[in-house]
């Protein structure tokens, strides 16, 4: 793909000394994806600093037919974010937080704040953002809401569909869509927002958001429990239900395998218990009540260890020791990095069926790939799988990675006959696209086609990604 230098002659004029970049060493970061899997390029890169300056960028795209590719922390895991020719579009200096609002319960913030920046905004108005992922450090408001995150409290707040009442995004013309309410309430016909949440960029440039806050609650309890298989984990969230009357805000599945990675491959980590299980659960409760969460927790893990549900529990007496919890939880990806080749699956089933999956998935993984190490971890409260299948130890990175199409395949089956979906949180991207197809129904691809056509009928918006 070529981009004319009249085209990025326009694109510099647009945004103005400091608001773009040639410079390999600055592009290099952004061409990369973390797991280093995607490698991309571009002959230019655009910072736009306003939502204006979004706008030229897009309007000239438009005019001209060139492709442009949208960035915001590029924490994505399916491609979607990486260019391959196209203009890359980085949001990263857009890094206002326009508003915070305790009454309405609001944090109005541009596509470049971080998700930690939001949490500490929305904490110094004594409120909180409930959305949390492991890289949320460097993931941006502009990407969760273009991929539609999940993370850990989607049993709870659900994922960022739920938690966005109003955007602002450039459209595919290069006009700018004004659609930052902050009303609970709007039935007046097709909700824009919720086309744009999802959509990976290609639908439009979101360049802020009005995000839901909610209460800093006073009473938290974490616990990581000891199980002999997944089917009890299942049964202890039920009974979490029950017991905690909705107050459950993370229920995180870990087989001992990942925990093991994380032990062996990142510092400063602790086995969580002092015995050794199949499997893990971290599990927080939090309530408004004081003592609520804390009480329901040793009510939960008390009648569950009489009843032999659990092996073994222990709750976090401190913060630091709630830390060192969720350290293993999130360190799951990280600590398997070193060990070689890997297919990821970042799939959902019915919760109820979960672990029918593993138990189905893993016997077919061993039997096509004898050795091979699978490694299963997720937020399995809400279905959520993260299915990843390592080489054998010792085994070549080449040879298994021959295979990864053929083993998705297989997992990508088990996922659909269970009427569990191919991507749960992470998009579709370059990744999954076109697997995407093969189990979405021609009226539902059709559907989904006349949509982007009817917005952006030049393809030029993340033209490799959806539909």
């Amino acid at each position: 793909m070529t981009i004319s230098p009249d085209v990025i002659s326009r694109l510099k004029a647009a945004l103005g000394e400091g608001g773009w970049s040639q410079d390999p060493d600055r592009l290099a970061p952004k061409l990369i994806e973390w797991r280093d899997r995607w490698h991309g390029s571009t002959p230019f890169l655009a910072l736009p600093k306003t939502t204006q300056e979004v706008a030229a960028v897009v309007g000239v795209c438009a005019q001209t037919g060139t492709p442009l590719v949208p960035q915001g922390g590029n924490t994505g895991l399916v491609g979607g974010q990486i260019p391959l020719g196209e203009v890359l579009l980085s949001t990263e200096r857009m890094r206002a937080i326009r508003d915070i609002d305790a009454l309405d319960d609001v944090l109005v913030a541009e596509a470049g704040v971080t998700l930690q920046a939001a949490h500490e905004a929305a904490l110094e108005k004594g409120r909180r953002f409930p959305l949390d992922i492991a890289s949320q450090g460097t993931a941006t408001i502009g990407g969760i809401v273009s991929t539609n995150a999940g993370g850990t409290a989607v049993l709870r707040y659900g994922n960022t569909r739920e938690l966005v009442l109003g955007l602002e995004a450039v459209l595919p013309n290069g006009e700018v869509w004004n659609g930052l309410k902050r009303l609970r309430k709007d039935n007046t016909g097709y909700d824009l927002k919720q086309l744009l949440i999802g959509a990976e960029g290609t639908l439009g440039v979101v360049t802020a958001a009005s995000l839901k806050l909610f209460p800093v609650l006073v009473s938290r309890a974490t616990a990581v429990v000891g199980l002999a298989e997944p089917d009890a984990a299942i049964r202890l969230l039920a009974r979490a239900k029950d017991e905690a009357g909705g107050a459950v805000e993370a229920f995180e599945l870990m087989g001992r395998r990942g925990v093991d990675f994380v032990l062996k491959n990142i510092p400063n980590q602790r086995d969580p218990l002092s015995e050794v299980h199949p499997w893990y659960v971290l599990v927080e409760i939090a309530s408004g009540e004081p003592m609520a969460a804390e009480n329901a927790m040793e009510r939960l893990l008390s009648r569950a260890l009489d009843d032999g549900l659990i092996r073994d529990a222990a709750v976090a007496l401190n913060e630091s020791q709630a830390k060192a919890f969720w350290s293993v939880r999130e360190n799951q990806s990280a600590g398997q990095k070193p060990e070689g080749a890997t297919w990821k699956h970042d799939v959902s089933v019915p919760v109820s069926r979960v672990a029918e999956f593993l138990n189905q998935a893993t016997a077919r993984m061993e039997a096509l790939v004898p050795g091979a190490r699978v490694t299963a971890f997720g937020h399995v409260g809400d279905g959520n799988i993260h299915y990843d299948v390592i080489r054998p130890d010792g085994g070549d990175d080449a040879a298994h990675s021959a295979l990864r199409g053929e083993g998705s395949r297989i997992v990508h089956d088990i996922v659909a006959s269970m009427g569990g979906s191919i991507s749960a949180e992470h998009g579709l991207g370059s990744m999954k696209t076109q697997e995407a197809r093969r189990y979405k129904s021609p009226v539902e691809v059709a559907a989904l086609a006349a949509i982007r056509q009817s917005l952006d009928p030049k393809r030029i918006m993340n033209p490799r990604v959806l539909f």
